[in-house]
């Protein structure tokens, strides 16, 4: 559940503001609002942050032995901040000598073919009345340059003469052939350019030494910058809560949060205890930031690794799905990641590192709580459908495949499944229609449960008549979910249009998707007026009329389930073909193994993936849609010293 909040504003002596800010942070209970503080020691540490988070990817990327944890080598917050500043600058340093480096290597490359070229060289004759100049030319037009013009032949290859003209003028020799191009003298002679580069290149490696040698202090870096991030964010709300500013002992401060209600009372005496004071009301509907704080058991959340990773906070007006996003999760897991066997492997893995973390006396981590539940709920789906590494079902042991339902079960994939309303025994089901028939059942159930969800909240909001279109919602959900089995699954067994003995099943189904139309048209937007609402949804009538494709889009998009978990099965029982013809010869078994734990391990990876990007949205996408949520929360994250 979403746990209630109040609203609340303190008011202090504005000459006490930091002693009481220091008392308000060690109680941690009041999520502040939005606050930009400004003041010189605010832009400090924000500048000390910038340059210890440059300085920990910098050094970070250089490998050091590894160190017994605790025994890495320490440093006070002065010496940090002198060392960050210190790399920073050799950063910056490093950068300019890359680019001059790159620009004198460029200049010396246009010089390759012409030798050693010599500024003070040039002058010098030019002093005396010799003034030279550098050109090129295509080889085939050198001999037709005006012999009035005066060349000395410096080289030349297949393709290009290079050549001097003395005394050719300030400009360009009238006569010279157009093809002839000018080559512009270097910046400094191409002799110094080299000595450059090479103290460039000398200074670049003193830098890198620096960094080798202080690389040692990246743990002590990487403490300071976490602390640093409290002693931020207490100096922005010092320097930017709002105050009066008259100078005398009397002036006020105040600032403003959100506590949650079950802590509102301990809240109050801490404030009388500090002789501040306080005010609390409940949060209007239009106030955007309140922050939202979960409670649920420990089974539910066991999702919050996975919604923490996402960054998906519900919003405090909208509803906490943890349940039903923890349910569906791990039915998705386990459908996707598909193979009874991967999930016995990740099981024991889990265990093991739970009984390791436990035995060191560290607190076992929440999320190998959700590692363990979904890799115990593919070993059940692994078992109900016959999925073990890829291994073909006739090579399985009987009590194994004895575990498996036959619908579908891999191990009757063969087997064609007649439904009672169907006398021809060559029409049925096989084991892939039975599994999208679960998938369609699975999309059905889920979107039925967020519109229901809907449908409670709108009674609970008094919002009268709406309920009636979340009750359209549904019936178009019925009605489509029949559509996609007629279309998708089997049109034979599910007539589109037909009787299932005397039941009119398919005008049932379009009788439910037209009148779930109509009642949703008309009481979608209700907020007291027919009317109304029919007047909004004639202003959006083509996404009204595409609402009606995409409840079957929706349920069909379900379908990735099984087409996900065929493509892992497919390339499991591919490691296993490749790999079985070789498993029997003593020469290559130890290829055939490793072939098999990278295949294998491979397609467990792209499975991991799979789950991230299809399991995942479909809690995230199609379920939120129809409950109407958009996760636009914040996290409830006190003020408080997080040192």
């Amino acid at each position: 559940m979403i746990e209630p909040m109040k609203k609340v504003s303190v008011v202090l002596l504005n000459k006490e503001k930091e002693e009481a800010l220091k008392a308000l942070r060690k109680i941690g209970l009041v999520h502040l609002e939005k606050i930009d503080g400004a003041s010189e020691k605010l832009t400090a540490f924000k500048e000390y942050s910038n340059n210890a988070m440059l300085t920990e990817a910098i050094l970070g990327e250089i490998k050091l032995p590894k160190v017994k944890k605790g025994s890495e080598p320490k440093l006070s917050d002065d010496k940090v901040i002198e060392l960050c500043k210190e790399v920073v600058a050799k950063s910056e340093r490093k950068k300019q000598l890359m680019e001059e480096i790159s620009a004198d290597t460029t200049e010396l490359d246009r010089f390759a073919l012409w030798g050693d070229v010599s500024n003070e060289d040039f002058d010098f004759l030019k002093d005396k009345d010799i003034a030279l100049k550098m050109y090129e030319i295509n080889a085939e037009k050198y001999n037709l340059i005006d012999p009035d013009i005066q060349t000395i032949l410096v080289n030349n290859d297949k393709k290009t003469v290079r050549f001097l003209i003395v005394n050719g003028g300030e400009g360009r020799p009238e006569k010279l052939l157009p093809e002839a191009f000018e080559v512009p003298f270097p910046r400094i002679s191409t002799q110094l350019l080299q000595e450059e580069i090479r103290r460039d290149e000398k200074e670049l490696d003193e830098i890198q030494a620096f960094y080798t040698e202080n690389a040692k202090y990246v743990p002590a870096i990487s403490a300071y910058k976490k602390a640093l991030e409290t002693d931020i964010e207490f100096e922005n709300v010092n320097s930017g809560i709002g105050c009066d500013k008259e100078g005398t002992d009397n002036d006020l401060a105040w600032l403003s949060g959100y506590v949650p209600a079950a802590d509102l009372d301990e809240f109050k005496r801490y404030c009388a205890d500090n002789n501040w004071a306080v005010a609390y009301a409940d949060p209007e509907d239009e106030d955007a930031d309140v922050p939202t704080k979960l409670k649920n058991n420990k089974f539910v959340s066991l999702i919050y690794p996975l919604t923490d990773f996402l960054g998906t906070v519900p919003g405090y007006h909208e509803f906490d799905i943890s349940g039903w996003f923890l349910l569906f999760f791990t039915i998705f897991f386990a459908m996707i990641f598909g193979d009874g066997g991967y999930g016995a492997l990740v099981a024991v893995i889990i265990l093991f590192l739970m009984l390791k973390t436990k035995l060191s006396g560290k607190k076992v981590p929440a999320a190998f709580g959700l590692f363990l539940l979904v890799s115990l709920a593919t070993v059940v789906w692994g078992a109900v459908t016959c999925t073990w590494f890829g291994i073909s079902s006739d090579k399985l042991p009987d009590w194994l495949t004895g575990l498996s339902i036959p619908y579908i079960s891999g191990a009757y994939a063969d087997k064609l499944w007649n439904v009672p309303w169907i006398s021809d025994p060559n029409i049925g089901l096989t084991k892939d229609q039975n599994l999208q028939i679960f998938c369609f059942s699975l999309a059905l159930i889920q979107l039925c449960v967020a519109h229901i969800k809907a449908g409670v909240r709108n009674i609970k909001d008094k919002k009268g008549l709406k309920v009636l279109g979340d009750l359209g919602s549904l019936l178009q959900l019925v009605g489509m979910f029949w559509v996609v089995l007629a279309m998708v699954v089997n049109g034979q067994v599910f007539p589109m249009l037909g009787y299932i003995g005397n039941v009119p099943v398919g005008y049932i189904e379009v009788s439910l998707i037209a009148v779930g139309f109509a009642m949703s048209f008309v009481f979608a937007n209700y907020e007291g007026s027919i009317g109304a609402s029919v007047l909004e949804s004639c202003k959006n009538i083509i996404s009204v009329l595409l609402g009606v494709v995409n409840v079957f889009s929706d349920i069909v998009s379900y379908i990735r389930l099984w087409a996900v978990g065929l493509a892992g099965a497919a390339i499991s029982e591919t490691v296993n073909t490749l790999a079985g013809p070789i498993l029997g010869h003593a020469i290559l078994f130890i290829a055939a193994i490793v072939l098999l734990v990278f295949g294998h391990g491979l397609n467990m990876i792209l499975n991991v993936l799979s789950v991230i990007v299809h399991g995942v949205r479909l809690n995230t996408l199609e379920f939120c849609t129809h409950v109407g949520m958009s996760w636009s929360g914040v996290k409830y994250q006190p003020f408080a010293d997080r040192k």
